[in-house]
């Protein structure tokens, strides 16, 4: 399907990982973008590195995760020190996923990655242009760009997303508050080679009573050092900015890692402040902020660009529903509510994980070095850091958008939608049966519909009666009247036994990750996660409203009763 060049554009302001995202998604659901970067040319230096398994999953569902794996390090191992001594290990193998470890790859890759799948997609980025002026209202926004040869452009769009960092124009053009604080400390970025005693499948935070310091590996000997820098940055001739020297970076490995590393070839370094701040409301009117111009935090966690991506994702199909498909505008106040907490629960997480590690005294220091391996320890707590770091925890359970039925075992409603091995009954444009995977089944330009049944076809009508197999294709039809090219249906199963799955780690069979409730059904949404679930004979019609309240254009007829 072509892009609907009738439609009027979405305006995207920054190129930066967030607003690359939210471009691709939008650009997916065929709603035309116009994306600015005030920059002239991509930047060269790169603060975020850090790419989570939650994220991973969702760049291979949009098919673009090759290049991530093929250009970045994994490390599956992560260690907490303090004055030398190794107080938590975390392994990160047993996270049920394909992707069980932290992927370090510059942000510029991440940015050339996204970019180029984007000129795929038919959409260009247009660089050096500067939006001057903005306003909104309720038929559309105007905006006022200028162009690299300095004329002004009167830009019309009907929403607009800021994704233009934590100095965000569009932010400030709205007068918008930044709530939070700024760090009394600074922080030393270095990329640099290093002989470690270590495998470089891990990283390493140091605490000491001297600071904090990080390695965290690039591959081929090649390692980013983080550490906090309490002290006044150095003085620079008028005019320029202070810069991090080789020496100074030996003397922090000396006196807080207390291990022999040895480090030279100091490719790149930085000095960078640090703020903990959020928006008061992800949404106003036609604007919506995501990234960087919405929260900025410590880079503890590695959590920064992978948020924004994520959001990034969870509004483009709303705008997509709304903007083409005419669904309620309410559905676009979903953003601020599903998103608002996540933002806020990471701002609170890092500037503890900071104040932990950076402690020389008192019950913070207790807690690091005493309590917290002791609670890693227990498997429970260990698993749920696990989740929690690859951010595979994030849900979205108690937003209006989900429809939850009590099933025999997998996700629940609002949850991250798992991997499996699934045998294919049935799907949409005549897929002929056959092996596959959920997340290779799903397109997240679409809704996607998982009836799951008892083996074949035959099989199914046999186990369930030819009167269940009737009500399955009834759902399948009234669903799809309510989603206009905007829904995929697939019939799945379990393989087969002795069936053996299709090359690939980390997806676990139907049951394991789906349970066993058969028939159930499972919407869903464009951006991995469990819309609804229930039981087609007692859930059927309770889908059919949740789905024409949220999603189905104004003015649709009921569908009917099942």
């Amino acid at each position: 399907m072509a892009v609907a060049s009738s439609l009027a554009p979405v305006l995207i302001v920054g190129a930066g990982p967030t607003g690359l995202a939210a471009a691709m998604s939008l650009a997916r659901a065929h709603i035309p973008v116009r994306l600015i970067d005030r920059a002239p040319q991509p930047g060269r230096h790169s603060r975020a590195i850090g790419i989570q398994a939650r994220t991973l999953e969702l760049f291979e569902q949009h098919r673009i995760v090759e290049p991530f794996l093929e250009l970045g390090h994994r490390a599956h191992i992560a260690n907490l020190y303090s004055n030398g001594q190794r107080r938590a290990r975390l392994d990160f193998d047993p996270l049920f996923t394909r992707y069980p470890y932290l992927l370090f790859i510059e942000q510029t890759v991440t940015e050339r990655i996204l970019g180029g799948h984007l000129a795929t997609l038919g959409v260009e980025i247009e660089r050096g242009c500067e939006l001057l002026e903005y306003t909104q209202g309720s038929a559309g926004a105007s905006a006022e760009v200028r162009r690299p040869d300095g004329r002004v452009e009167s830009v019309r769009c009907a929403y607009v997303i800021a994704a233009d960092g934590a100095h965000s124009t569009v932010r400030h053009r709205l007068d918008m508050k930044f709530d939070g604080e700024t760090m009394a400390q600074s922080f030393l970025l270095a990329d640099l080679s290093a002989s470690t005693p270590w495998s470089d499948d891990e990283f390493h935070i140091f605490a000491s009573g001297d600071g904090l310091a990080a390695l965290f590996p690039f591959g081929h000997g090649r390692y980013r050092l983080i550490a906090d820098h309490k002290a006044m940055l150095p003085a620079a001739p008028e005019g320029t900015i202070p810069v991090p020297t080789l020496e100074e970076c030996r003397d922090i490995i000396l006196q807080r890692v207390h291990h022999p590393v040895s480090v030279s070839d100091m490719s790149w370094a930085s000095y960078f402040s640090v703020n903990s701040r959020m928006v008061r409301q992800l949404r106003v009117e036609r604007t919506f902020f995501a990234g960087d111009a919405a929260h900025v935090h410590s880079p503890a966690g590695a959590q920064g660009l992978n948020t924004g991506i994520q959001e990034a994702f969870n509004l483009g199909w709303k705008i997509a529903r709304v903007h083409a498909r005419g669904a309620p505008e309410r559905l676009l106040d979903t953003y601020h509510a599903e998103r608002y907490p996540i933002e806020r629960l990471v701002l609170q997480q890092t500037s503890f994980m900071t104040q932990l590690v950076e402690a020389d005294h008192g019950p913070l220091k207790l807690l690091r070095e005493r309590v917290m391996p002791a609670l890693v320890a227990l498997g429970p707590l260990r698993d749920a850091a696990r989740q929690a770091v690859s951010e595979l925890s994030i849900q979205y359970r108690r937003s209006p958008l989900t429809l939850e039925r009590v099933l025999d075992g997998g996700p629940r409603a609002g949850e991250r939608a798992p991997d499996a091995f699934v045998r294919v009954v049935n799907g949409p444009l005549g897929k002929a049966p056959g092996k596959g995977r959920i997340f290779d089944l799903h397109d997240p330009a679409c809704f996607s519909l998982f009836l799951l049944v008892e083996g074949d076809a035959e099989a199914a009508a046999a186990k369930n009666g030819a009167e269940v197999s009737a009500m399955l294709k009834r759902l399948a039809e009234a669903v799809e009247r309510l989603f206009p090219q905007a829904l995929r249906v697939w019939w799945i199963a379990d393989l087969a036994n002795g069936e053996t799955p299709l090359a690939g780690e980390g997806a676990a069979t139907l049951t394991e990750s789906y349970g066993r409730t058969r028939p159930a059904f499972y919407l869903m949404r464009p951006d991995g996660y469990i819309g609804a679930r229930g039981r087609p004979a007692s859930d059927l019609n309770a889908l059919l409203r949740h789905c024409e309240t949220w999603y189905a254009a104004a003015g649709f007829a009921q569908a009917p009763a099942v």
